[in-house]
């Protein structure tokens, strides 16, 4: 079953013994893993397929629990910010991530083992074997029959460790009253935030005292009343009169929030991952893939559907589903909607006739105009190209932003990997930020003096209302606000 991936036997190479390791007391060694089944995932925390392939990790770690089998993750990155040891802790708590780590600096294991794409798994063999390598989504079957033979063949010979390495995991605990939260809504003095790893989403006024909480905290995808309502990490929102729509993101779906009945109903989605492409259909029957975010324009959501590379449109009238630009190769081509290529869309933002969205794998902003049908790029070059510079829109550079407010002749972004907020002048076609790269201390807690001083870390999205800027300042945990008038920014203390 082998030969279809190897053309050769391959001895897998040694984990390097100076890198650092997440989620284990001590580095681990292909030595001290013998007779061990070793899945390695190589990954890096931007990539939306990466994303979709640790549930099902997840899913094979219970099922091999106890027996000689070690997922480890490589994660080589993409961006210049994901190479921080600091940051892909986040990231490792974000997607609560229970199996080790290695920060594979400079993508030395990458190179090593031959790897051309994010994710790849590859599988060793107790003996130290390379007999599985295979880049993208969809592997669960295949990575499982390989482990099941592999235990088979290896108890019969002898060559099984007799029991599974002990490691020792560790849980963070989580005092904040926010957990990564996402995305932000604002309308009639009130704010939504998609209070993301706590599986709910919160609406406070404006000055942080807790309204309503929907979703009682624990994962899953189930609708009904305020608290018996589930979601699975939600990120994007959107207001419209007294509902909000939700791109409920690992849940693959689009709930809809009414404030007057207190329930919470899916309008889009089945709850399973959709395929890579898709015509759309009635909403409650067509599947989606990872929808991040959303923004409406009279009966029409757009969400930003990350996992197909594209944006897609629901009809609140028909209540239908459809693709609305992108062809779902990712990439940055602009032209006509349907044929434009996207690269993971995750920040939507309506003005007039016009949608921008942050297209994060290509550090870029973009525009599609409702007229014309046509997707132009603002700023923005390519899948590799990225960086921290202002100026004019053809020499400026942002790093994976996923979140973006459009105003009029000015389009504030959350530039994520830079831990910046930046802002696109359209009249004069230039970029410059409003809130830089500052000393980053760690995360910030709710009991932590020091928070007001502190800047963003990996913002994840901003509105503007009321002459000030509400950030969604993720890795902080916290909302910020920033008063344009008066140059100050300061912490939204949410309480109940």
């Amino acid at each position: 079953m082998f030969d279809s991936f190897f053309t050769k036997i391959t001895r897998a190479p040694e984990f390097p013994t100076d890198f650092d390791w997440i989620n284990v007391d001590k580095p681990l060694s292909l030595e001290r893993l013998r007779g061990h089944i070793i899945v390695l995932d190589f990954w890096t925390y931007c990539c939306i397929n990466c994303m979709h392939t640790l549930p099902v990790l997840a899913d094979l770690e219970k099922k091999y629990e106890g027996r000689p089998v070690a997922f480890i993750g490589v994660h080589s990155a993409k961006f210049f910010n994901e190479q921080d040891r600091k940051n892909i802790e986040e990231a490792v708590r974000r997607y609560e991530i229970s199996h080790p780590v290695l920060v594979d600096r400079k993508m030395t294991v990458w190179q090593k083992y031959e790897v051309s794409g994010w994710p790849t798994i590859v599988i060793i063999d107790p003996k130290g074997t390379v007999v599985y390598k295979q880049s993208g989504e969809g592997q669960k079957e295949m990575i499982e029959d390989t482990i099941d033979v592999l235990l088979e063949k290896h108890a019969k010979d002898g060559t099984l460790a007799k029991e599974s390495i002990k490691m020792a995991h560790f849980t963070p605990s989580d005092k904040a009253t926010l957990s990564y939260p996402g995305k932000l809504s604002i309308s009639n003095d009130k704010i939504a935030i998609s209070d993301s790893n706590h599986n709910r989403i919160i609406i406070s006024d404006m000055t942080g005292k807790i309204k309503h909480v929907i979703g009682n905290g624990t994962k899953g995808f189930s609708d009904g009343d305020f608290q018996n309502a589930l979601f699975f990490r939600p990120q994007g929102i959107v207001w419209r009169d007294e509902t909000i729509f939700v791109a409920d993101t690992e849940n693959h779906a689009i709930r809809k929030i009414d404030l007057v009945t207190k329930t919470v109903v899916t309008v889009a989605g089945t709850g399973k991952q959709g395929p890579w492409m898709s015509k759309g259909g009635k909403g409650r029957e067509t599947s989606l893939s990872s929808p991040w975010d959303v923004a409406i324009k009279d009966n029409v959501v757009f969400i930003a559907m990350a996992g197909n590379h594209q944006v897609w449109a629901f009809d609140t009238e028909t209540e239908l589903v459809r693709p609305f630009a992108g062809s779902g190769y990712e990439n940055i081509v602009d032209g006509n909607r349907t044929q434009a290529q996207l690269a993971q869309p995750s920040g939507l933002s309506v003005f007039g006739d016009k949608v921008y969205f942050a297209d994060s794998e290509t550090s870029s902003i973009r525009e599609i105009d409702l007229r014309s049908n046509h997707v132009k790029t603002l700023v923005g070059h390519g899948l590799f190209v990225f960086g921290y510079k202002d100026g004019s829109l053809d020499e400026s550079l942002f790093q994976h932003p996923l979140g973006l407010c459009a105003t009029g002749n000015q389009i504030f972004v959350a530039d994520t990997y830079n831990s910046a907020l930046r802002e696109i002048n359209l009249e004069n076609d230039t970029v410059s930020t409003i809130i830089g790269k500052q000393g980053i201390s760690g995360v910030c807690r709710l009991d932590d003096p020091n928070c007001d001083s502190l800047g963003l870390y990996e913002p994840s999205d901003v509105k503007f209302y009321k002459d000030k800027l509400y950030i969604s300042d993720t890795n902080n945990h916290l909302i910020r606000v920033y008063d344009l008038k008066a140059n100050i920014l300061k912490t939204l203390e949410i309480s109940v």
